[in-house]
């Protein structure tokens, strides 16, 4: 019984001390001493920051993660150098509903950080003026 007691708490060491000995290698976080993650987590929420959906996207060095149109969001960042604010508005008809939805970019995207956000009259407009960015 007693060695059961001692691997549990060898295990239990182990397990505390992995974390930081992952980050100091370098670990999902990046290298040694970053604190910006690879990528950007993007997410949308709806009306009073009620948290809807995210999902992580990297651009480099080839489109990846979760994000459904992972090509073509990092293509149209690549248009704009990252530059949220300059995605170009696609014509779409939205209503004029007010439903607003809020769209946020944390990370890093070629190296650069982003923290980023901002609220739409509705998931149409987010639609139209983030194209596959927040398409997911």
């Amino acid at each position: 019984m007693r060695s059961l007691y001692v691997a549990a708490a060898a295990f239990l060491s182990l397990a505390a001390a992995a974390p930081a000995a992952h980050a100091a290698t370098g670990g999902p976080t990046g290298p040694a001493g970053s604190e910006q993650p690879r990528g950007l987590f993007l997410t949308v929420s709806g009306a009073e920051n009620t948290w809807v959906r995210g999902v992580l996207l990297n651009c480099a060095p080839k489109p990846s993660g979760h994000h459904p149109y992972a090509a073509e969001a990092c293509a149209a960042l690549d248009a704009v150098g990252g530059d949220l604010d300059a995605l170009p508005v696609e014509q779409q008809i939205c209503t004029k509903q007010y439903d607003p939805v809020t769209v946020a970019a944390t990370g890093t995207y070629r190296g650069k950080a982003i923290t980023w956000h901002k609220t739409f009259g509705n998931a149409c407009e987010m639609n139209a003026s983030t194209g596959h960015v927040f398409r997911f």
